[in-house]
C-alpha cells in the first residue's frame, strides 16, 4: 500500500519552535519513529514538506500519477486558509486523513475553523507524533 505524508509550513522547524506546544520531536524525528513503529506492514511511506502552498497542492497532485491509497497531510495553518489545497484533496480518489499534533480546540479561537477539514475522510488531532501513526493504523486494517 503506497501512503503519501505531507506536511505544510512550519512543520520542518518542529523541535525548534514552541516546544512547550509542540514537542522536542523534529519532523525528521518523528518520521524516523513512524518508520519504526510500521516496520512488517506492508505499506510503502513517502514523506514530504513544503512551506509553500503551490507546492503542496503539486504533491497531492503527483499523489494521482503516484496511485497513493491514501494520502496523510498536516496542512499546518494552511488547513485554515487553504481552498486550493481542499480543492487538491477533493480531487484525490484515495483515502485521505488530516493530522494535527496538537489539539486545534484547545488553542486559538481561529484555529477551530479547518477549510481542509471538509475534503479528509478522517482527523486525527492531539495525539502529538501518534497522530501520523493512527492515521496510517486506522486506514490500513
Amino acid at each position: 500500500m503506497k501512503i503519501q505524508i505531507i506536511n505544510g509550513p512550519n512543520l520542518n522547524i518542529l523541535g525548534q519552535r514552541e516546544k512547550d506546544i509542540y514537542g522536542e520531536d523534529s519532523l525528521l524525528a518523528i518520521q524516523s519513529y513512524v518508520e519504526e513503529k510500521i516496520k512488517g506492514l506492508p505499506v510503502a511511506l513517502s514523506w514530504f514538506q513544503s512551506n509553500i502552498e503551490g507546492e503542496i497542492v503539486n504533491e497531492i497532485q503527483r499523489s494521482l500519477a503516484k496511485e497513493v491509497a491514501l494520502l496523510v497531510i498536516n496542512p499546518g495553518g494552511y488547513s485554515h486558509t487553504s481552498v486550493a489545497i481542499y480543492d487538491a484533496l477533493k480531487a484525490l480518489p484515495c483515502k485521505k486523513v488530516e493530522v494535527h499534533l496538537t489539539n486545534t480546540h484547545k488553542r486559538e479561537d481561529f484555529r477551530r475553523n479547518r477549510i481542509t477539514a471538509g475534503a479528509v475522510d478522517v482527523i486525527i488531532e492531539g495525539a502529538g507524533k501518534d497522530s501520523y501513526l493512527l492515521a496510517i493504523l486506522s486506514q490500513t486494517f
